[in-house]
């Protein structure tokens, strides 16, 4: 993950490129991505997908600084802040773009907008790596990777007919214990039991800034939201 860091993200033109340098006349035959213009797509460019994925990787080793500044990296807004940004990104900054260019001319242009594989896994970053809601079956599993700044977050999550309110609190004395409380009760398992009863119900999560994420979420694979 450094030398990821330290060789492909580019924070001077804010994109992560796949790789480095682009195959051009190289005797090397990748495959189809040698079809692409240097710096376009899987050939040098950002592609979107891979980005995203290196910026939950950082997020699953609980380096929060990392994970964030790369999500707002890779966030198209931030691509059209200015007159000049917009310019040099020339795409809609309302939707995930697939790829980036990363070589001049045409360096930090978006391509291929609308396009909804990295729409869906920009949505599993967020809710899942960064504010840490994972559904395993009927339990919720709430093992967030915050900003150190942050004090606390709130989820209103419906399951099916039932809403959970759902307040995160990030608490920076590591002597405070890392707990889960479902209306009013502690969970030794620090998890949310999911059960349709068309009530409303109170959930507190209280976390150590600094902590690493696999040290709360144990050894459990991602699943999809219900």
């Amino acid at each position: 993950m450094e030398t990821i860091d330290s060789r492909l993200v580019r924070r001077d033109n804010a994109l992560i490129q796949l790789l480095d340098p682009p195959f051009d006349k190289s005797t090397l035959n990748p495959g189809y991505i040698k079809g692409y213009v240097p710096g376009v797509r899987e050939n040098g460019g950002q592609y979107t997908h891979r980005a995203i994925w290196t910026t939950m990787a950082f997020a699953a080793l609980g380096d929060s600084r990392r994970a964030w500044e790369l999500l707002s990296m890779i966030n198209p807004v931030n691509h059209a802040k200015t007159p000049t940004q917009v310019a040099t990104y020339k795409v809609e900054p309302y939707v995930v773009a697939a790829d980036v260019y990363a070589l001049s001319p045409h360096t930090g242009r978006g391509g291929w907008t609308w396009y909804t594989g990295s729409a869906g896994w920009m949505y599993r970053l967020i809710v899942e790596s960064l504010l840490g809601l994972r559904l395993e079956a009927d339990r919720l599993h709430v093992a967030p990777c915050l900003p150190g700044d942050w004090k606390a977050f709130k989820v209103h999550y419906k399951y099916r007919d039932t809403v959970y309110h759902i307040t995160v609190t990030q608490a920076a004395d590591m002597s405070v214990p890392l707990t889960v409380t479902v209306d009013g009760t502690e969970r030794d398992d620090r998890a949310v039991p999911l059960i349709d009863d068309h009530c409303e119900h109170s959930v507190e999560v209280r976390v150590h800034a600094g902590e690493s994420k696999e040290n709360q979420r144990g050894d459990c694979e991602l699943v999809n939201e219900d």
